[in-house]
């Protein structure tokens, strides 16, 4: 799937984008913190003895994975509301503190290890072993929930027919708790009334749960291998009766692995932003509440000091590899890098390991090394920093001329999607082929190069005389469209009419002039801006 993420009609979902600007002075310690919902009472003006028992939260059971119930919702805008939520996943409302607490254990333990020499019979040795001893108790998910009540706990959400990217941790004062219904079929008020279990079968229960990570773990052992990310769009076999077996295992698999978030925010340059999908960051690094990301080299890091470390001693200012684009003024230019995956593999597959974080249907099995990476920046005195890019294919069999596109959310709403999307048609003309983004589009994907091919050839045929005649052929290799594109366009336009048995071009003018009066500006790449010759020209050069 290609998930574009610049350009969604679903305002929901852009509304709920965190982006913040910070003082990285001030950002934030090194020491993860949790954030809880702020507590919100649901009072529907009546008081049953079963509202009695659910008001008082140390009676009531906590949720499991599967439950589902109304939770309250407030928009970036203020507005409240309610939507319909599945739990996904559980863990203790004080997590951070818990991880914390071992990383200092397991820092001791490692300190302690280095003065004994490895001796386990005087003082520090076993010290050492009453370290491990605690180590080994906290280490389980499941262990760490035995024994809360159902507010210590909190519950990672799924809200139904609502996009990923809001799934989130909330505490259990957002949910309408006479609204909720449990796994078994009962509502909440049944439950409470009818449910006896004791704490040893409780907690037999919670053995019986499969955590996220014993789940990752187990997928990851059934295949033996580490899934590796790359450059391209995950394929799923479920479009087409008949698919490929293997590719629906791995959708599933990828479904399964990927649904709980696994980190909440990044910090880059002077942005905090919110994660919206799981990335296969390494296991060190992809636990984290935050991570910090310089935007010159990409370099991940857990600590603030480290960041601020290493943005000291980087000597990075731009994306390696050719700058092929630069446009605008002498303070700030709009500049694009062509990156050879091969030759700059770290770079990329930091790269697509960031991009994860807000794709939610990334390839994660392909090598960067078939694809060049095209990053746009924006720059001024400071540096060129990353606002979005595309990957290509360098050979595509099927004439694709883009697989992955994202503009970071920092930066949507201010055209660079369309401009991307403008500048791997402009590369296609260059090479004096026709291209396609690769296929299947996500619904996102389809609206924005809707949007787009819409724009382009609206303007083209305003352009054209009656009597010129424009054939799709012609309409194609103006645009670097591929004809089946324009075609499915001018569909969805009621532009395509049957004349004398034959498809033709019916050119609407009254919608051409009600598009013209919408004044919509679109950031285009322009050509005479661009210095790239394709690749297969320079071969010949260099021969």
């Amino acid at each position: 799937f290609l998930l574009l993420t610049m350009h969604s009609n679903q305002d929901a979902v852009e509304d709920e984008t965190s982006v913040k600007t910070l003082n990285m002075e001030t950002c934030g310690d090194d020491t993860n913190s949790s954030t809880t919902p702020d507590a919100t009472k649901v009072n529907n003006g009546t008081e049953s003895v079963n509202d009695k028992v659910v008001n008082d939260l140390n009676t009531i059971e906590p949720l499991q994975v599967g439950d589902r119930g109304m939770v309250l919702v407030t928009w970036r805008g203020g507005e409240d509301s309610k939507l319909q939520a599945v739990v996904v996943e559980r863990r203790p409302c004080d997590v951070w503190k818990r991880r914390n607490k071992k990383r200092k254990l397991q820092k001791r333990t490692s300190g302690l290890a280095k003065e004994t020499g490895g001796d386990s019979t005087n003082t520090n040795g076993q010290a050492i072993k009453d370290i491990e001893s605690m180590l080994t108790g906290a280490s389980s998910s499941d262990e760490e929930l035995l024994g809360l009540k159902a507010d210590e706990i909190e519950y990672y959400v799924h809200y139904i027919d609502h996009d990923r990217r809001l799934d989130e941790w909330i505490s259990l004062s957002k949910f309408d708790l006479m609204t909720i219904e449990r796994v078994g079929g009962k509502t909440n008020g049944e439950y409470i009334e009818k449910h006896s279990s004791t704490k040893d079968d409780a907690e037999e229960e919670m053995k019986k749960a499969m955590t996220r990570r014993t789940r990752q773990t187990a997928m990851k052992n059934s295949h033996g291998t580490e899934l590796r990310i790359g450059g391209g769009n995950w394929h799923s076999s479920g479009d087409t009766a008949g698919g490929d077996p293997t590719l629906a295992l791995l959708e599933r698999e990828h479904e399964e692995m990927t649904k709980v978030k696994n980190i909440e925010k990044i910090y880059m340059g002077q942005w905090e932003v919110e994660a919206w999908y799981y990335s296969p960051y390494p296991e060190e690094y992809s636990c984290e509440e935050k991570l910090f990301v310089c935007e010159f080299c990409l370099k991940y890091c857990k600590r603030k000091r480290t960041y601020l470390r290493h943005k000291q001693e980087c000597t990075w200012r731009s994306p390696p590899g050719d700058e092929i684009y630069r446009e605008g003024t002498d303070t700030c230019n709009l500049c694009v890098y062509e990156i050879d995956g091969k030759e700059h593999r770290v770079y990329c597959q930091n790269l697509c390991l960031l991009a994860k974080l807000f794709l939610d249907h990334k390839n994660l099995y392909y090598d960067v090394d078939p694809f060049n990476f095209y990053v746009v920046t924006e720059t001024d005195e400071n540096g060129a920093h990353i606002v979005g890019y595309f990957s290509k294919e360098k050979q595509s069999a099927e004439d694709y001329n883009l697989a992955c596109i994202l503009t970071f959310p920092q930066f949507q709403k201010c055209g660079y999607g369309k401009f991307i999307i403008s500048l791997s048609y402009e590369l296609s003309k260059r090479e004096g082929k026709t291209g396609s983004p690769e296929k299947p589009l996500s619904d996102l994907g389809k609206i924005s190069y809707r949007s787009y091919w819409t724009h382009i050839l609206l303007t083209l045929l305003d352009e054209q005389k009656p009597e010129d005649n424009v054939q799709i052929k012609e309409l194609s290799e103006m645009t670097g469209i591929k004809a089946e594109d324009i075609i499915s366009t001018l569909q969805s336009l009621n532009m395509i009419k049957v004349w004398k048995g034959q498809h033709v071009v019916y050119v609407n003018q009254d919608m051409i002039t009600e598009y013209k009066k919408q004044g919509k500006k679109i950031r285009l790449c322009n050509s005479k801006y661009l210095t790239w010759t394709p690749h297969s020209q320079r071969k010949k050069k260099e021969k």
